[in-house]
């Protein structure tokens, strides 16, 4: 919400993919009809207004049943302070322009927008708890991990070894520059023995309104830039990543690297190198799994795939590396034969069949080559 307007307006509502966490595995509220469940947040600061809204409710003269404590359930995730009726919420959006991004500006970039016809700005600060207000701000946003990442938990803001990275659109209200949520990435500090640090990426999320704007492209490339500076940061990976991020990450990444002299169409050809690995790892903080990633798609790039001798090559050289986990089985099966009865080595030889084998490792490599082409294609946008 920006202005006492768009409470009414459905086009700034948006509803979440995920309500599991809240709502058990059915994502059903027993025992009301019509039921709505109205969260609203001013744009900026995101104080938030709770309601619930239905035309009917069971009670216990329904054969002895209840209705779900709904309010409960939204509390339990919501924090206390919050407003339960308009006027309450419409006197704090009227505060709203005293409300600036904490911490530490790193990075402004601005995209355009058709529907507005002109560039819109957007900022990435770089804050930490001891930031005055970001506490409690940090306590409303995390409410939308609940919504819109299928596993989210809330962290411990009180260890000290977590960085936050917030990304805020500037928008004009009345004449004054105000600011607008649009989105944020959690990074722990993990230790490193002796004298290093890996940042690990652990929650990342840009608002529904927002996405597919190119937002978390330079939210990661943001964050990997400012770890980059470090002499104690070994390199950054993430925690238990979704498919989604492992695409937006390979973009970044070989965005980042495509500059690097190792990269050169000419070493591209002759292999996967240690020099890649090393200088990835050292300028960029990346690395090797990522490396090897980043790799193979520039590769693919610098390959002429109508080219049967270098398309041959490059699958070769690709799929060497996804055999990987299909050589561990073939060892396991040789620890087997000499310890397994015949019975049981026969039911163990069913589940690894040789020709499925193949078939899967095509249909990997196809559906990767895929992936990069995606990936290729974006690169030559931006």
């Amino acid at each position: 919400v920006r202005f006492p307007e768009d409470l009414e307006d459905d086009n700034t509502t948006f509803n979440p993919e995920y309500s599991h966490q809240v709502f058990g595995d059915d994502e059903v509220a027993f025992g009301y009809k019509g039921l709505k469940i109205l969260l609203y947040y001013i744009a900026g600061n995101l104080s938030t207004l709770f309601r619930i809204e239905y035309t009917s409710k069971v009670n216990e003269k329904f054969d002895c049943v209840e209705a779900d404590d709904v309010e409960s359930k939204i509390r339990e995730i919501i924090p206390p302070g919050f407003c339960t009726n308009t006027d309450d919420f419409v006197s704090l959006l009227e505060k709203e322009v005293n409300f600036k991004p904490f911490g530490m500006l790193l990075h402004t970039y601005s995209v355009h927008n058709e529907e507005a016809g002109e560039d819109i700005t957007y900022q990435i600060y770089k804050a930490d708890m001891t930031c005055p207000g970001f506490r409690e701000y940090h306590e409303r946003l995390q409410t939308f991990l609940m919504w819109f990442i299928e596993t989210a938990s809330f962290i411990d803001v009180d260890d000290e070894r977590w960085n936050y990275f917030l990304v805020f659109e500037k928008y004009n209200k009345d004449g004054a520059t105000l600011f607008a949520t649009v989105g944020y990435m959690t990074v722990y500090n993990y230790y490193v023995y002796p004298d290093k640090t890996r940042p690990r990426v652990s929650q990342m999320l840009v608002l529904p309104p927002f996405q597919g704007e190119g937002h978390g492209a330079q939210l990661l490339e943001t964050v990997h830039r400012y770890y980059m500076s470090s002499p104690t940061v070994l390199d950054i990976t993430a925690e238990d990543p979704s498919e989604n991020y492992v695409k937006l990450r390979d973009f970044v990444l070989v965005k980042l690297c495509q500059d690097l002299l190792c990269f050169s169409p000419g070493k591209l050809i002759q292999g996967f190198s240690q020099e890649m690995v090393m200088e990835a790892q050292q300028k960029l903080k990346i690395n090797k799994h990522h490396t090897r990633r980043v790799y193979e798609i520039l590769r693919l790039r610098a390959t002429d795939m109508g080219d049967a001798e270098q398309s041959r090559s490059y699958r070769l050289d690709v799929k060497r590396r996804l055999i990987g986990p299909y050589k561990k089985k073939q060892r396991e099966l040789a620890k087997m034969r000499r310890c397994l009865r015949p019975e049981e080595l026969t039911n163990q030889l069913n589940q690894i069949d040789l020709n499925m084998q193949h078939e899967q490792l095509e249909e990997s490599f196809q559906q990767l080559v895929s992936d990069y082409r995606r990936v290729l294609e974006r690169l030559a946008q931006a």
